[in-house]
């Protein structure tokens, strides 16, 4: 009786494993056939909550309009980091070599992520965990396997929730809109 106990919970997991491998691969092979994104995001950091559209270019590529009355835009080229006030005309420049958000701009360093991450599926969502140099976990819709959002920490322990909602796929954007503002 044992040994049968023994294959059922072996057999089980073989499933359970396969079918993890499965829903990797289909996200590996959706995110390959991105160049570049267009969203709407909400982003939630400390009780506060920003909303906006996003275009990401990959490799290392974002831009980001917020709906906010500083009229405020990221702009992330490679690693540099600029985050623009204009209804103040003022630019603030940040490194962000070291940030987890780095891990998301990059397919390789995404796909390696996706590849080692913990997977846990629901209905709808598909959350991978990853504990590597930075806590991170990425959502996935569980039915198109297109990116949703991401949660992160940034360098001064604040937990960021980012939710989007995919507008365009692979549509043509002109370089110069990644652009770091001069000084």
């Amino acid at each position: 009786m044992p040994l049968i106990k023994i294959l059922f919970i072996i057999f089980f997991s073989t499933i359970g494993l396969s079918c993890i491998a499965d829903e990797k691969k289909q996200i590996i092979k959706e995110l390959n056939n991105i160049e570049s994104l267009e969203f709407n995001f909400i982003q939630s950091i400390n009780n506060k909550t920003e909303k906006g559209r996003c275009l990401l270019k990959f490799p290392g590529k974002l831009k980001c309009y917020y709906s906010d009355k500083k009229e405020k835009e990221i702009v992330i080229n490679n690693k540099k980091l600029a985050v623009t006030q204009k209804r103040y005309n003022k630019t603030y420049f940040y490194p962000v070599s070291k940030s987890p958000f780095m891990n998301i701009l990059y397919k390789d360093k995404l796909v390696e992520i996706i590849k080692t991450g913990k997977l846990e599926k629901s209905e709808k969502k598909i959350k991978l965990f990853y504990y590597g140099e930075n806590e991170l976990i990425v959502y996935f819709d569980s039915k198109t396997s297109d990116l949703k959002g991401w949660k992160i920490k940034d360098q001064y322990n604040n937990e960021i929730f980012f939710d989007l909602e995919i507008i365009n796929k692979n549509n043509f954007i002109k370089k110069e809109i990644f652009k770091i503002p001069n000084i």
